[in-house]
């Protein structure tokens, strides 16, 4: 079970945001574009950062607390996830705060909410 714990903490961690979407109007999810541009470039330098640390024998995980699933570069599948799970999270939460802030109330959709 240790090796699968940090995969269940992302997701736990999408499963405890992810009404932000729908309760509060959040809007990440439904402007994937948008997701995109946020989440590319931090993925890529961070990938290439990871990668390029692990190679040089500067970085490097635990074997019990990772799943086995590499991917290219030696890059463990869980640090792959942590890159796009907690941007997102994150997002999920800016967004629903900034939307409660401005004052929309998202129990009362209005059209220019949709």
């Amino acid at each position: 079970m240790d090796r699968y714990q940090y995969l269940l903490l992302m997701g736990a961690c999408v499963l405890v945001t992810l009404p932000l979407e729908f309760v509060f109007g959040a809007r990440v999810w439904r402007r994937p574009r948008r997701l995109l541009i946020a989440l590319v470039p931090t993925l890529v330098i961070f990938l290439v950062w990871d990668v390029w640390a692990i190679e040089r024998g500067q970085w490097t995980y635990g074997s019990r607390w990772v799943s086995g699933i590499e991917l290219p570069g030696s890059l463990p599948l869980e640090e792959l996830v942590f890159f796009v799970v907690i941007p997102v999270c994150g997002l999920l939460t800016y967004e629903a705060v900034g939307r409660m802030l401005a004052g929309q109330r998202p129990w009362r959709r209005s059209r220019e909410l949709s």
